[in-house]
């Protein structure tokens, strides 16, 4: 695979950070690259569409994917990505439509793998695959199980992580929580008015989607929200919970191995979307200056 092209030299717009790598394990992003207000209050004037990504992953640290849920991608898609962006940045991928609304979750192992074998396409720049369930859809035991079963640790020799997002109340449970530590899927918290919001230990690493951005603050936040959310990320990167977000109170117990430090990924999603670049900036100079 070629090394990620010289984009900075070919455009010359400055970089806000030295690196791409992680802040103690943790990784600060938004959903997606192409957004027509971010090129009034993010890149800069007069930026090509074409260089948006590189500009965006030279100044954050990670994106989810978001149009991969509508629309799956090749292989050479991928790989282009890959290029195009510098070494130690990472996506998230948003798995699709068609895999995490079909009627029977667990009858989707072949559509799953045909997902994934692309995927793996941006090799080191591959972060965890996000498995967004419906708010229509209620637990099913049997179904949820079989779907998780059929979630590969590795395709082609290279390691998977799953996160599992829920956005039905009968999720809420402690037979997810304990099907997802079992098979170290991170269950995700949605900061969220509409969704469960659970905040529980499941997985190696943590993964959170942020949703109440507001277009009346300049950083769609107030600087306590973004002095908390800091605090959080490093909490969960020290390989705790927050105690300030809800768990399952029965299930409140830790794993009985946890490692010392774990990844972290935060990303500003929806609400007024276009300070999600603004919120992802101000939270990485939090992380940055500790």
């Amino acid at each position: 695979m070629p090394a990620a092209k010289s984009i900075d030299a070919e455009t010359n717009f400055p970089t806000a950070r030295p690196s791409a790598a992680a802040i103690d394990g943790i990784r600060v992003g938004v959903g997606g690259w192409t957004f027509a207000p971010w090129r009034d209050n993010f890149f800069p004037r007069g930026l090509p569409q074409r260089l948006e990504l590189e500009f965006a992953s030279r100044h954050l640290n990670a994106i989810e994917i978001n149009g991969t849920f509508h629309r799956e991608q090749s292989a050479a898609v991928y790989a282009n990505w890959r290029e195009r962006t510098p070494e130690r940045f990472v996506f998230s991928v948003k798995a699709p439509k068609r895999i995490v609304e079909a009627r029977a979750l667990a009858a989707n192992g072949p559509a799953i793998a045909r997902f994934l074998q692309g995927i793996v396409a941006l090799e080191d720049r591959l972060g965890p695959i996000l498995w967004q369930l419906g708010p229509y859809r209620k637990f099913d035991g049997g179904d949820f199980t079989g779907f998780l079963d059929a979630l590969p640790a590795t395709v082609a020799g290279v390691p998977i992580r799953h996160a599992l997002e829920v956005r039905q109340a009968s999720f809420a449970n402690a037979d997810v929580v304990k099907l997802l530590r079992e098979r170290g899927i991170a269950l995700v918290y949605t900061d969220s008015a509409e969704y469960p919001n659970i905040a529980e230990d499941t997985a190696g690493f943590a993964y959170a989607r942020l949703r109440r951005a507001r277009d009346a603050l300049a950083d769609g936040y107030a600087d306590a929200e973004l002095d908390a959310w800091a605090a959080r990320a490093r909490t969960w990167a020290a390989g705790d919970v927050p105690a300030d977000l809800p768990q399952l109170a029965p299930l409140a117990t830790k794993r009985d191995q946890i490692s010392a430090r774990r990844d972290v990924f935060i990303y500003f999603i929806n609400a007024d979307k276009q300070r999600n670049p603004a919120a992802a900036l101000a939270l990485l100079r939090r992380l940055d200056a500790a």
